[in-house]
């Protein structure tokens, strides 16, 4: 069987070939690729650039035996054939007026399966990134720029990682050509799990690359909090008591103190007289405590002793013990009141070090997240079946998976195929682009012989997973 098994059609015209795959319509020279790189002209032939990515599947690392069990049982919940036909190198018919350029059949455990195999072109796409740190990367809203170019802004913060949001239809199109291009490269980058350095308005510098620490200004990130200020205090309380009389642990959202706190009152702490700046929320937790930063647990604080707004010395006394802590145990100083109630920095106790480094320990490596997220609308789903609208609800009704690159995807509620996946759960450079600017991405859908056949499938375009093993351009990899 030939590689042009899924390839548009061409016209020679003097050696030119001309490619219809999507409507730019390159005339493409011998030797030449078109413009999205993804098909060429070798003698008078269109061929694919890349080839087509067939994922072996990893075998099973544990076994689950119990009476009754069969012996092949690998412990899944659902069985999976060991190899998969992927949408990386198949090309495009985008818009898709024709079939998609494969659609597989296979056989798993006796159910004749079919694999429908595109590759996507999204101009309604972006990436989703998640942030692990406390430091400040920028307001809400502020613009996210990669060479002086806004490709995103800052969202919405979560426990313990700060959220960007980027790409999306109006920064690819809806601009100038620059912004669009830079748009299109950074989430080409990022989606291909390179380093990408972004800048935010009012904020930081970050360097982003899926998989790998965030640099902040310079600075690699190492831990991702334990939690808020007030979570710490609850984890950590009855591990410092007798060894302390009050603790502080200082967060940019919430603050929590020791003695006030629910879990000082649970171990019958008595109150240490130490009022931290902010609005008082529930006994033992302040908010805005600091401006936010890339200081103390996210604020902008250098000197934790910054916070405390006053001692009270009808409740401190002389020798009263105090801890301050970050929430990832970065930063930690030990300080006893002198006779005046002044904080003087001494060193730490070996019992509250190690309460400190518990800290650290409990702490998760700070990463960061990359998440690909577009719409399989518009006509992509016409070369899947001549009746759309059924793919959709054979999705939503469980009866088709969707994969991208052989990932798993989460599809969301309502209408649409609209979907996100994790870019290191791909397999690597699975993405590329086209000068609209937009990007391109695999995509998958499989769903039983049968059930294809009533979506209104195309039957006669139907190949079998060994044609397409046979082809000539194809790479064998292994699940990431």
């Amino acid at each position: 069987m030939s590689d042009d098994i899924a390839l548009s059609k061409a016209e020679a015209d003097g050696g030119v070939v001309r490619c219809d795959a999507c409507p730019v319509l390159c005339r493409i020279r011998p030797g030449r690729p078109g413009a999205c790189d993804r098909y060429a002209n070798e003698a008078g032939k269109l061929v694919r650039v890349d080839p087509l990515v067939v994922l072996e599947r990893r075998p099973d690392a544990a076994r689950v035996a119990f009476a009754g069990a069969a012996d092949d049982w690998s412990g899944a919940l659902v069985r999976q054939p060991a190899m998969v036909v992927t949408g990386i190198g198949a090309t495009t018919t985008y818009p898709d007026y024709k079939p998609a350029p494969f659609i597989v059949s296979s056989t798993v455990d006796g159910a004749d399966m079919v694999t429908v195999v595109t590759e996507g072109i999204f101009s309604y796409c972006g990436v989703k990134v998640k942030i692990d740190t406390d430091r400040y990367l920028g307001p809400e809203q502020a613009a996210v720029r990669v060479g002086g170019e806004a490709v995103g802004h800052v969202t919405t913060a979560e426990y313990g990682s700060q959220m960007l949001s980027l790409g999306g239809v109006h920064h690819l199109t809806g601009g100038s050509k620059k912004e669009g291009v830079a748009t299109c490269e950074a989430m080409l980058a990022l989606c291909n799990r390179e380093p990408v350095e972004l800048t935010v308005d009012g904020g930081a510098t970050v360097i982003v690359q899926a998989g790998a620490a965030p640099v902040v200004d310079g600075k690699t990130e190492q831990r991702m909090r334990v939690g808020c200020g007030s979570a710490a205090i609850g984890m950590f309380a009855p591990q410092w008591r007798d060894h302390v009389d009050e603790v502080i642990v200082v967060d940019d959202h919430i603050t929590g103190v020791l003695s006030e706190h629910q879990g000082g009152k649970f171990l019958d702490m008595k109150p240490a007289g130490i009022r931290v700046r902010g609005r008082r929320s529930t006994p033992g937790r302040y908010f805005q405590v600091a401006e936010p930063g890339l200081g103390w647990g996210g604020t902008n604080v250098t000197d934790p002793l910054e916070i405390v707004e006053r001692i009270d010395p009808k409740t401190a006394w002389p020798g009263l013990r105090l801890l301050m802590v970050s929430t990832t145990g970065e930063h930690a100083a030990w300080f006893t009141l002198d006779a005046a109630l002044k904080p003087v920095e001494s060193e730490m106790p070996a019992a509250v070090r190690r309460v400190v480094d518990r800290i650290a320990e409990n702490c998760e490596p700070a990463l960061c997240t990359v998440l690909f997220m577009a719409g399989a609308g518009g006509s992509l789903r016409a070369g899947v079946t001549e009746n759309p609208v059924r793919l959709t609800l054979s999705v939503k009704d469980m009866l088709t998976r969707v994969t991208c690159g052989g990932a798993p995807v989460y599809v969301w509620p309502g209408g649409g195929i609209t979907f996100m996946v994790d870019v290191t759960r791909m397999p690597e450079r699975s993405f590329g682009s086209v000068p609209t600017p937009a990007l391109v991405a695999p995509l998958e859908f499989t769903l039983r012989r049968d059930h294809y056949e009533a979506l209104g499938g195309y039957g006669d375009r139907i190949v079998t997973l060994e044609d397409v093993l046979a082809l000539d351009h194809v790479e064998h990899r292994r699940e990431p």
